[in-house]
């Protein structure tokens, strides 16, 4: 086990220059507290946040399937989770599927939808951040098993699932997880995201 302080579960960011605390602070956990639950009001939040998120043209092509930890939507979603996600999301006290909703309803491809609806996320993210929770976005999902399940029309493709809820501290995971948990937070220099700059 690494000698890190697995107990920890406030973590900031490195950067060049100060940032809100909301985008400072927020994280990716895989640890959650399995008693913690989201309430309909923050629910309704996050939902609003990811709601009024920035739009093209604002055809707002998200949609969005969400189940609380002890519902038959949340099992749905936790059954269509690949590789070591079902070993900890099982804790999130909320599992959301986003959606993209790729043509419109005379079948003309909406070629930024998965952009829109990654705005949405995002918007999603910062408002848990603000509610007191934490969410941990996930590509390793079984796409086509989240269309049957929920018989999503051709156009609607699931794209992430996330997990929402209270971090706990990285020593509730199993090793190899509680490891990856503390390991410091990085990110790619900005010389080497930014192509241009005047």
């Amino acid at each position: 086990m690494t000698t890190t302080d697995l107990s920890s579960t406030t973590r900031t960011s490195d950067t060049s220059v100060p940032l809100v605390p909301l985008l400072d602070e927020r994280w990716s956990p895989r640890s959650y507290d399995p008693r913690a639950t989201i309430s309909d009001e923050q629910l309704t939040a996050l939902l609003e946040a990811a709601r009024w998120a920035p739009s093209a043209s604002n055809q707002q092509p998200r949609r969005f399937l969400v189940g609380r930890r002890g519902t038959a939507t949340f099992e749905t979603i936790l059954a269509n989770l690949m590789g070591f996600n079902t070993v900890w999301a099982g804790n999130a006290a909320a599992l959301l599927v986003a959606v993209a909703e790729t043509t419109d309803a005379e079948g003309k491809p909406r070629a930024w939808a998965q952009y829109d609806l990654g705005l949405a996320v995002s918007a999603l993210s910062v408002q848990a951040h603000a509610e007191g929770l934490h969410t941990h976005q996930m590509a390793g999902i079984e796409v086509e098993g989240l269309r049957a399940a929920f018989h999503l029309a051709p156009n609607l493709l699931p794209v992430t699932v996330t997990a929402i809820g209270v971090v706990d501290t990285a020593d509730k995971l199993p090793e190899k997880l509680a490891e990856r948990e503390v390991l410091p937070r990085t990110r790619l220099a900005l010389d080497e995201l930014v192509l241009a700059r005047d």
